[in-house]
């Protein structure tokens, strides 16, 4: 049985962790699969990352874990780079990924959250950065981490592994927004992800992961200002209507 259950509805991509008896932890098959299905996701203007059953994903499986004790060296880097690469896969991609984060986030669970676009949390969300517990650090998910919750933040939580709240995820900008109806309030997001422009949109993305300077930054402005979708976007204000991209499917 696949690890993972993909569904397109028109430009909206589910993308949903399948494992819910093993709390949606990560095993080779599920990294595996992640990394696939976020390598390519078509003209999709927006990926929703969820999980099934009451925990979003409560880091690495336990016998995934068991079977590591016997890597050598050389094999556990291995095994390191393709967790790295499914991490990799997900935070570049063109489209905005938005996590729907229930229950537990551990490990790297809370790591997955760190290369998503948008995170919204149930208020009772559980996370943890728990790798120390086990005598292990979180090097592979650090790199995504440290850019979205800081180095002060990271410094108490991954030297003590403990676990804390949404609020505290929230403070700390590992997720932005707690809402009791998880359902409605992704929805919401993708409405407002799908009336911008799907260039403009991942142009957006890129631009935040790229930081241009001065010149390179005026000269993509005037790329999208002067591209087919910029003058619909600019002309469709000006005229008070709807741009093309938000009428019909919107697809």
């Amino acid at each position: 049985m696949s690890a993972l259950r993909i569904e397109r509805e028109g430009p909206l991509l589910r993308v949903t962790l399948a494992r819910p008896e093993r709390r949606n932890a990560f095993d080779a098959a599920l990294i595996r699969e992640l990394t696939e299905a976020f390598a390519d996701v078509g003209n999709a203007r927006a990926v929703v990352l969820a999980g099934d059953g009451e925990s979003f994903c409560a880091g690495a499986d336990v016998d995934w874990q068991r079977s590591a004790i016997d890597l050598a060296y050389e094999e556990n880097v291995e095994d390191a780079l393709r967790l790295y690469r499914m991490l990799e896969a997900i935070d570049s991609c063109p489209a905005p990924v938005l996590a729907r984060v229930q229950g537990y986030a551990l490990g790297g669970g809370s790591g997955l959250i760190c290369c998503t676009d948008i995170a919204i949390a149930a208020p009772d969300a559980v996370f943890g950065f728990s790798e120390v517990k086990l005598g292990i650090v979180p090097a592979v998910i650090s790199p995504f981490v440290f850019p979205r919750i800081g180095t002060a933040a990271a410094r108490r939580l991954f030297l003590t592994g403990e676990r804390f709240d949404a609020e505290t995820a929230l403070r700390t900008g590992l997720v932005h927004e707690l809402a009791h109806e998880l359902d409605e309030a992704i929805e919401r997001v993708v409405r407002e992800l799908l009336s911008a422009g799907p260039e403009a949109t991942r142009a957006a993305k890129q631009l935040i992961r790229d930081r241009p300077g001065g010149d390179e930054a005026a000269q993509l402005a005037a790329r999208l200002r002067t591209s087919p979708e910029g003058q619909e976007g600019l002309r469709a204000f000006l005229d008070k209507r709807p741009a093309a991209w938000r009428s019909g499917s919107s697809s």
